[in-house]
């Protein structure tokens, strides 16, 4: 029990010293929920869904008529807080983390609106933290995403490039966030080490992020898969 207790408390404090990341995301089709579980699997990282305050809106009918205008009156007016449609509270201390990563769903070539009624009310809280962008569309480009990333997190340091996923290559979610995490340098700045199988400690005990034991000595690396890993107390990112 001691032992098991120590094991806790060094874990624990651990964590304590890591930058950490809040990935915040609106997904009304799942393609982006689908995306940021991936994510979830890969980095350590809090998770906030962003949900309309009226709740059984049918966004998908007439054209997704409702998220055209919703689109629009932010388009209008974008410095207005009336433009934007309400949202459930959210709440999250946005000073506790170094790293923001964005899920956002593209709608009429502009970011989701109740995604953007957060960042109009956040963004400035996120001045000067890593800002990353994960945009999902059928097909459009997210240049308009990423302006509207910028007009409301101005002072966000922005991880470039962003990460577009297709709604057609959501099933291969994994390999695409695994490039793009390496692309931005994202395990240099959040604390975490990438070990090849042959630079590893003949003696190990590995967790899982969440604090679960899953092997000591006794699991060969290959059989774990990409992900990330709390091995001998050290957070790492094995990509297979």
């Amino acid at each position: 029990m001691k032992r098991i207790f120590l094991s806790l408390l060094l874990l624990a404090s651990f964590f304590a010293i890591q930058a950490k990341t809040l990935v915040v995301y609106y997904s009304y089709t799942y393609n982006v929920h689908n995306i940021v579980a991936e994510l979830s699997r890969q980095i350590d990282a809090d998770v906030v869904r962003i949900e309309p305050a009226e709740k059984g809106l049918d966004y998908a009918a007439d054209n997704y008529a409702i998220g055209s205008a919703q689109i629009a009156a932010i388009r209008n007016n974008p410095g207005d807080a009336a433009s934007y449609p309400a949202i459930d509270p959210v709440n999250v201390n946005l000073a506790d983390y170094d790293c923001i990563i964005i899920g956002a769903p593209l709608w009429w070539s502009q970011m989701a609106a109740p995604l953007q009624t957060y960042l109009f009310h956040n963004g400035k809280a996120m001045a000067g933290k890593k800002i990353g962008l994960i945009v999902s569309s059928a097909s459009s480009g997210i240049s308009g995403v990423e302006a509207d990333a910028r007009r409301l997190i101005p002072d966000g340091d922005f991880l470039t490039p962003s990460l577009w996923i297709r709604s057609s290559q959501t099933s291969n979610a994994s390999s695409l966030i695994a490039g793009w995490l390496s692309q931005i340098g994202y395990h240099n700045f959040s604390g975490i080490t990438i070990t090849p199988d042959d630079q590893f400690p003949a003696k190990y005990t590995i967790f899982s992020v969440d604090g679960r034991m899953i092997a000591s000595n006794a699991l060969s690396l290959q059989t774990l898969g990409r992900g990330l890993y709390i091995i001998n107390g050290k957070k790492i990112y094995l990509n297979d």
